[in-house]
């Protein structure tokens, strides 16, 4: 489904007040002096030559710096818990290379606002239905970014024992992603990386709605966050 006029103003409007917010500040982790629009950075995209996957690389401009900025959101739940995309979750979406979603967007038109500000990717959620499938998302998803290998599941399953049975099912990973709980997590299980944003906008019983923020570097996740957007 395209994005109707009113959205599609509503996207403009909210960037430009986010962007002016960036005038005076400095790009993460780039000293470069130049105007905001080369700090600021913009998804680029290229195919590995040696295993011909898409890979995710991009710059903050200047070329002196090179990483991989990735939001992760799960549990939407729209349009009934997102309306639109909530101010507080767009700030942390400036400037990223690469939006991951863990299923339960409910509606596609959630992942055409996301889209305004990076490439999506998507797996399906238990509510998800076939207008979300019809945009890419399946059961699961493997990505490789900049070396890092990762895996994405909507549901991965009980608490007890989660992390065996995804190394099990995941046993190339370095991370996996995952939601359907709306509880954020983020632990390490025998040198696998497990992470659940959260949901942003459905918290039930978490004190805030959150999602994460991952800075990927040289083959290893370099740093993972899970922030509070409530």
């Amino acid at each position: 489904m395209p994005i109707d006029v009113s959205q599609k103003k509503r996207i403009q409007v909210l960037m430009t007040s986010l962007y002016s917010g960036f005038a005076n500040s400095d790009s993460p982790g780039c000293d470069h002096p130049g105007p905001v629009s080369r700090r600021l950075s913009f998804p680029r995209t290229a195919r590995c030559t040696r295993c011909t996957r898409v890979r995710y690389r991009v710059g903050c401009g200047c070329g002196e710096n090179r990483w991989v900025r990735v939001a992760v959101l799960s549990d939407t739940h729209g349009p009934r818990r997102w309306r639109s995309c909530p101010p507080a979750v767009a700030v942390h979406l400036v400037g990223v290379d690469l939006i991951l979603h863990a299923g339960d967007v409910c509606v596609a038109g959630v992942l055409d606002e996301l889209a305004a500000f990076a490439p999506v990717r998507v797996v399906l959620g238990n509510n998800d239905g076939p207008d979300v499938a019809a945009r890419g998302a399946t059961e699961t998803l493997r990505l490789d970014l900049e070396g890092l290998r990762v895996a994405m599941v909507h549901d991965a399953g009980s608490a007890g024992g989660r992390g065996p049975r995804m190394r099990r099912r995941f046993p190339d990973a370095d991370l996996v992603l995952f939601g359907h709980s709306h509880i954020p997590l983020d632990l390490t299980h025998e040198g696998l990386r497990l992470l659940n944003p959260g949901s942003p906008t459905d918290r039930r019983r978490q004190p805030h709605g959150t999602m994460a923020l991952l800075e990927i570097a040289d083959g290893r996740l370099a740093q993972a966050q899970i922030v509070p957007v409530t």
